[in-house]
């Protein structure tokens, strides 16, 4: 099969959705499948305004000519940006089927930076996006339940994984000599970072990760370590070092850093909310706790050998076969008589 996987959100970017992405594309090249990604590397862009790493692509008219010189068999839509709206417009022009994701809490999101816009409208307007779409994959039964709750249709799980081959245990299967509580993803606004950072706990806190609040929270908390973007075998080390994850978000979908953190045997520490509800079990890899500091000192205590036997059985390759079990519904050969007749 030919898939193509339209994105704004793609490399050098760092975040879960990325790294979805990167992984889905291996996983699927290696069943034989031919999988091509459309990103803002593709096209001319500014910087987002109050989040410069993020890439907006302004020469939108290209994005149909782009797609059908690609050939693919199915399309997924993979983000709800530019490149993703300009597909989207594309893709009902011509009456083709496509597959579309929610990766993130965009209405949450949006509040969280701009609390006076209603956050109804943001539903809506995520409504309008993937209402075409044959198939609105989310990552856990309990956002498929939010999602169905909000009005959306045609939604179907679709889990994500861990590259256990990269995140795996230390030999000794024991954090580093130090107490150490890490923070994982964005420094931005709709990670409640401050919940985190303002806790009264022993040892270092050390936060991995960039964004539009680094230089704010550096600056607020000095004695915190902030130590920028790791990936791949760094973040592994990292993640071996530390004695917990702590998860402060309130809105993330899933939190894909929680299960690379669990696969290297490190406990999670985070608030009882969808995302870690639907990764964390209870005192066993990890403690949910509406009181987040008695949730990190509880998850002190836990076998660092179950949260990595846990972890092992989510695998990306697992996901990529569930994503793929979708596409026979997804497939629209209209396309190429589209292309054929344009």
């Amino acid at each position: 099969m030919k898939l193509l996987i339209i994105t704004d959100a793609w490399q050098p970017q760092v975040n879960g959705v990325v790294t979805c992405l990167k992984a889905l594309q291996q996983e699927l090249g290696a069943l034989g499948h031919q999988v091509s990604i459309l990103s803002p590397a593709d096209f001319r862009s500014l910087p987002c305004p109050t989040y410069p790493e993020i890439p907006l692509v302004w020469n939108l008219w290209q994005v149909g000519k782009a797609m059908k010189a690609l050939n693919p068999d199915a399309v997924h839509l993979a983000t709800e940006g530019p490149l993703g709206w300009a597909a989207r417009h594309w893709l009902t022009q011509h009456g083709l089927a496509f597959s579309s994701a929610i990766h993130t809490r965009f209405p949450e999101y949006v509040s969280s930076r701009w609390p006076w816009w209603p956050i109804r409208w943001s539903y809506a307007l995520l409504r309008h996006f993937h209402q075409p779409s044959q198939a609105i994959l989310v990552t856990t039964e309990r956002m498929q339940q939010v999602f169905s709750d909000q009005g959306f249709e045609r939604l179907k799980l679709w889990r994500k994984g861990v590259d256990t081959r990269i995140f795996r245990p230390a030999p000794a299967m024991a954090a580093s000599g130090k107490t150490v509580f890490l923070y994982v993803g964005r420094l931005a606004p709709e990670k409640n970072l401050s919940a985190f950072l303002e806790l009264d706990l022993p040892g270092e806190k050390w936060v991995i990760g960039d964004g539009p609040q680094r230089q704010a929270l550096e600056q607020a908390y000095p004695q915190v370590h902030f130590l920028g973007y790791q990936q791949g075998e760094a973040l592994a080390l990292t993640y071996q070092a530390a004695s917990v994850l702590v998860f402060p978000s309130l809105t993330d979908t899933y939190g894909l850093v929680m299960l690379e953190a669990m696969a290297c045997g490190t406990p999670v520490a985070a608030f009882p909310v969808p995302g870690p509800l639907d990764v964390v079990q209870q005192g066993i890899n990890g403690v949910l706790d509406d009181n987040l500091q008695q949730a990190c000192l509880a998850a002190l205590q836990l076998d660092r050998r179950q949260c990595a036997e846990i972890a092992a059985l989510y695998s990306w390759q697992a996901s990529a076969q569930e994503f793929l079990s979708l596409q026979p519904l997804l497939i629209d050969r209209q396309l190429l008589a589209a292309k054929q007749t344009a």
